[in-house]
């Protein structure tokens, strides 16, 4: 179980500077109101906020989010009151602790109505303060985790109910590794023998991978040695669904699928990048229609790459994606990269433009009467084009 001392142990060590007795406080006041109180899976509640609290340190969050997340089920779930907290806590961390409340009360529903009205809720509570969204992935993302000790009906709802909506926002939020953590546990409760599937195919082809993507890290690193450019090489596997996406839209089997591989050039300098995509096109040969520069033209999250395609060594299709540092940290971090850690910065002194999707939607729910026309803009806006549809 995660103990208060890695939480204080991760914060001091992104933010040497940082007072961490807020956090303190928000524990010991966590313990005592949760004490008593066990989790299905016979875990004591505290275990959870923890959980929360250190996935929160991991997107590098300030003090006042941190103790927020140790805090985010206690108006829910006991006998404390929303004036204790701003009282002991003071009003930021209380707000951002109701925020979170008010989006766990939402129950979203297979009826668009219903859920159209609900999508609509959710934004309102975190208009106010988007560290609101942040609790509540971190919160989502550990009760997933923990998914399995739910009854069966229950876990293919909360796991739609996720991937529809949470994985989805934490794209949009650029907090990529949260994304990718949703959408494979969505996948494993609601499609688990197609997730077995994936997961026993790249089993099965390790070793061969492993010496796949070492020979290409080493022709890389040898060719830009050669022209005297200084990057770092990353290879991994691509997470199951998005896999399972590519076996959808092409309607392939796990064993025809064969690029389940990206690789990362990380580099110092913008000119370095569009270099060694010059470089890595003389290498090996790009698939047209595949190359998308999301330097000139950034997503509107704010991340920033250069993705190629190409037919690569033993006529493998493997895609590399090509950033700098400060990319890197951004494509890392999302959010909170941009919204540097300052001790007693609001989280509605945000950038302007990295926020426009959120301000576009909160402009929709206002003009907008009807919550099915509204719903329509929310999916054009914040989640994906695609749909895939589970069997039930």
């Amino acid at each position: 179980m995660i103990r208060l001392n890695d939480i204080t142990s991760q914060i001091l060590n992104y933010h040497p500077k940082a007072d961490i007795t807020l956090v303190e406080k928000a524990y010991v006041y966590s313990a005592k109101v949760h004490q008593g109180q066990i989790r299905l899976s016979g875990e004591p509640y505290l275990s959870h906020p923890l959980e929360v609290a250190y996935i929160l340190t991991q997107m590098k969050m300030d003090t006042v989010c941190i103790a927020a997340g140790l805090l985010h089920d206690t108006i829910e779930d006991t006998d404390a009151q929303l004036s204790d907290i701003a009282r002991l806590f003071g009003k930021e961390t209380a707000d951002i602790v109701d925020g979170v409340t008010k989006i766990s009360k939402i129950q979203f529903s297979n009826r668009e109505q219903r859920q159209a009205e609900n999508i609509r809720k959710m934004i309102l509570a975190m208009s106010n303060d988007i560290r609101v969204i942040l609790v509540k992935l971190a919160d989502r993302l550990h009760n997933m985790r923990t998914l399995g000790y739910q009854p069966e009906p229950k876990q293919r709802l909360i796991a739609r109910e996720t991937l529809d909506i949470y994985a989805p926002l934490a794209g949009r939020m650029g907090i990529y590794w949260v994304k990718s953590s949703l959408e494979d546990l969505c996948l494993y409760y609601m499609e688990p023998e197609m997730y077995q599937k994936i997961k026993a195919e790249i089993a099965q082809r390790k070793s061969t991978q492993e010496k796949f993507i070492q020979e290409v890290r080493e022709l890389l690193t040898k060719k830009l040695e050669e022209v005297g450019i200084k990057a770092t090489v990353e290879g991994r596997h691509k997470h199951f669904y998005s896999i399972y996406k590519k076996m959808m839209a092409q309607q392939l089997t796990v064993n025809q699928v064969y690029d389940i591989m990206a690789f990362r050039v990380i580099v110092d300098s913008i000119k370095e990048c569009y270099e060694i995509l010059g470089h890595i096109h003389s290498m090996w040969k790009p698939i047209p229609g595949r190359f998308k520069d999301y330097i000139s033209v950034p997503k509107e999250n704010m991340y920033q790459s250069l993705h190629t395609t190409m037919i690569g060594p033993l006529g493998q299709r493997m895609e590399v994606q090509i950033r700098t540092w400060e990319m890197h940290r951004i494509a890392e971090e999302g959010i909170a990269a941009h919204w540097k850690y300052k001790e007693g910065r609001s989280g509605k002194q945000t950038d302007e433009k990295q926020f426009a999707w959120l301000r576009q939607l909160l402009e929709w729910q206002k003009s907008l009467s009807d919550p099915l026309e509204f719903l329509e803009s929310v999916r054009m806006d914040l989640f994906p084009h695609e749909v895939y549809v589970f069997t039930p």
